[in-house]
């Protein structure tokens, strides 16, 4: 079976949600806590190539950071990676990543669609 990763924060309902439905379901997927291991510019950029989305789309637009830093749709890609990067709160939580693809946990049901 395909090694599955979760970008997980155990404080969040959906992240341990979707790290449940998968366990459920005889998956153990590495979990990343990516608060403390934040991924890397490179890492952001594949995973927003499997989801096929822009960065805009991955972020947490309510997070007080996403203010502070005075980010928006307007804000270049780049930046927008960057920011997620250097800010891990940033990022949307859970993203569940195969092989081949990855999806936003929200609803945290999605991940079954990796399985």
């Amino acid at each position: 079976m395909t090694t599955i990763t979760i970008w997980h924060n155990p404080r969040c309902s959906k992240s341990r949600t979707a790290l449940a439905l998968l366990e459920e379901r005889g998956v153990e997927p590495r979990q990343v806590k990516y608060l403390e291991t934040p991924p890397t510019e490179t890492e952001i950029r594949r995973t927003l190539n499997l989801l096929g989305v822009s960065a805009i789309d991955l972020m947490r637009h309510s997070e007080a950071t996403f203010k502070e830093l005075n980010l928006s749709s307007d804000t270049p890609e780049d930046e927008l990676i960057s920011a997620m990067a250097s800010n891990p709160i940033l990022i949307e939580r859970p993203v569940i990543i195969s092989a081949t693809q990855a999806v936003i946990g929200r609803p945290p049901e999605n991940a079954l669609t990796l399985l």
